[in-house]
């Protein structure tokens, strides 16, 4: 499927390059003099929206007017769609590494904390000494692989790096999404326009330094491979290897087996929707080699029955009780209950955003009925993550993950509503160059801009609660430091710098985790519950509660609890003889539960 984008230019592409350059350039310019002049120690409820300076915005809206009118203009050259878009991954991806100081989200921390026990231990452990962690034992592709760079890079942990994280990530997915789009048209314009639309609809933040980020690079890479080598009739199987089987097809199969290996042993949701999506192109009739999905099943199967069957052995009967309860399952994200107008705004640009792109999708399939038939299987792929609504609410955050794993699909459809009606090269050659009605360029580029400049508050508009200024770092690392072998840190949630820091030697408690019955409780009565619950502890290891400012953001930003009573807890235990300030800074305070102090008796009313 071709068009006038695949065509020669009618005119040397150098007469034609000096404006594609510049509006590119000039865009760049715009993005570094911002993030050189955007303030972030002090976020408001719109994060890093807030914080930008407006040159960020000017950049951002500059290079996607460049991209749309670059490949929808007279004379195009193949190399600036790319150029664009490495360029609107710069803007998406690296802001947030150039404007903190310090890696984002606390689950980025946690991955550090799971390599840095890995270099630590020297092996893996069970459950027995690594408690709850040894999930991440069971499934330990993504942190040997970030320990072997970390020995090899000679740096001190992952935190030196993980920042950039996103971008790398991101950029990983460039190829496999091209393989996939390249299967199905040969236009130039859909195929990057699709993977425009799809970097700025992946703002569910799965990019972060994180096992999903390169397990979802590695999933793609992997259909990109069956629907490429494995499609049945007058495929791309045959364009690639010249005939059915052979050594070709061995080496295939090789690559394939190891691809799927890497993804089963790095996370645990991943292989089960490939497995989905593979059974779908597969009893959809879409590609005709059994190997792929047999060697996946057989793969994840065997992983499950061995190495991770601890992990599932504990949450199988969760598992099986959130089977079919859709409405829990989708209800339960995390942030479902926003607090403030800049949370619940956020969020539902987000949502509208996620919205726009597969309303796009289902115009661009209903209107390019040619373009429908042929990428049939991109359409089943995006439709394939659905049942997992009814499968598990995964930790809280399955809608998350069904969006992610539906938008390689839906970005390629969306696309095509965006551009004009599909035709061949016979019939471009039949028709000439006649120019396309205006509303073919304007109105797609205002839909193009509007998303392009949703994505920023969709993938920052809460970066008060990802991000941790170095003050925050610096009061729980005292805090590690210092604390005895055997010791506990206790804090409202686990949105703070190093919150699994050491855990292998130091626990880690989250009361907000706890029975609303217990939260209460210890609102009502802050230092005395804290105490009680502290108490457990034994020499030579101490009990610490830890009081930060991501844990009061994140408290207030979800609707857990309000700065008022988060307030009055730090208040209480500050005021109590039971605790000792032991740290603190601009960025909160660490109190130590006094040795040998006796602990009150629960009042009645709370036993």
């Amino acid at each position: 499927m071709t068009d006038l984008s695949d065509l020669p230019p009618a005119r040397p592409w150098r007469s034609s390059a000096l404006w594609p350059a510049a509006a590119l350039l000039a865009s760049l310019a715009l993005w570094g003099y911002a993030v050189t002049h955007t303030d972030v120690s002090g976020l408001g409820d719109f994060g890093l929206v807030g914080a930008l300076h407006p040159a960020f915005w000017a950049g951002l809206a500059l290079l996607t007017a460049g991209f749309w009118l670059t490949l929808r203009g007279p004379y195009r050259h193949p190399a600036w769609a790319p150029a664009y878009v490495v360029g609107l991954l710069v803007m998406e991806r690296a802001t947030q590494a150039v404007v903190y100081p310090t890696p984002l989200y606390a689950w980025a921390w946690k991955h550090d904390a799971v390599i840095d026990h890995l270099l630590t231990a020297g092996r893996l452990q069970s459950a027995d000494v690594v408690g709850d962690m040894a999930v991440y034992d069971q499934w330990p592709g993504f942190f040997a692989a970030q320990a072997a760079l970390v020995k090899l890079l000679g740096v001190d942990s992952a935190a030196q790096f993980m920042a950039w994280w996103p971008l790398v990530s991101s950029l990983m997915l460039l190829l496999p999404l091209l393989l996939m789009y390249r299967t199905f048209t040969e236009d130039r314009r859909l195929v990057w326009l699709a993977v425009w639309i799809f970097s700025v609809a992946n703002w569910v933040g799965q990019d972060y330094f994180s096992p999903q980020s390169v397990a979802f690079a590695l999933h793609l890479g992997i259909l990109a491979i069956v629907l490429r080598r494995y499609a049945g009739g007058t495929s791309a199987a045959t364009s690639m290897s010249g005939k059915a089987g052979g050594p070709r097809q061995a080496v295939w199969t090789v690559l394939l087996t190891l691809l799927v290996v890497a993804v089963v042993i790095s996370h645990q949701l991943t292989p089960g929707m490939l497995v989905v999506s593979l059974a779908v192109l597969f009893f959809a009739r879409h590609y005709r080699d059994k190997v792929p999905l047999i060697t996946t099943a057989v793969i994840f199967l065997a992983w499950c029955l061995t190495a991770a069957l601890p992990f599932l052995s504990a949450t199988m009967p969760d598992m099986l009780r959130s089977i079919g309860d859709i409405g829990g399952n989708v209800a339960t994200g995390y942030g479902a209950t926003p607090t403030g107008t800049g949370a619940v705004t956020t969020s539902w640009v987000a949502r509208l955003l996620s919205a726009s792109v597969l309303l796009l999708a289902a115009v661009g399939a209903l209107r390019q009925p040619v373009l429908r038939h042929r990428a049939l299987p991109l359409l089943l792929l995006a439709l394939a993550p659905l049942p997992m609504f009814a499968a598990s609410s995964y930790g809280s955050e399955m809608i998350f993950r069904v969006l992610m794993f539906m938008l390689p699909g839906a970005a390629f459809f969306a696309a095509a509503a965006l551009l004009p009606q599909a035709r061949t090269l016979t019939a471009v050659e039949a028709q000439g160059t006649r120019p396309e009605p205006r509303r073919f360029v304007w109105l797609p580029l205002l839909a193009l801009l509007a998303g392009t400049l949703a994505f920023v508050p969709s993938y920052s508009g809460k970066d008060r609660i990802s991000y941790f200024p170095p003050a925050e770092v610096d009061l729980v690392r005292q805090v590690i430091d210092k604390a005895p072998d055997g010791s506990l840190v206790v804090a409202a949630d686990r949105n703070y710098p190093l919150a699994f820091a050491d855990y292998w030697r130091v626990d880690h408690y989250w009361f907000l985790d706890d029975a609303r019955e217990h939260v209460d409780r210890i609102v009502r009565e802050p230092a005395a519950t804290l105490a009680r619950d502290m108490a457990s502890v034994e020499a030579p290891g101490r009990a610490y509660v830890l009081f930060t400012r991501g844990q009061f953001a994140d408290s207030e930003m979800n609707g857990l609890l309000d700065k008022g009573q988060l307030d009055r807890i730090e208040r209480s235990v500050a005021a109590s003889p039971l605790f000792e300030r032991v740290a603190g800074n601009s960025a909160g305070s660490a109190y130590a539960l006094r040795s040998g102090t006796e602990t009150p008796e629960p009042k009645e009313a709370d036993r």
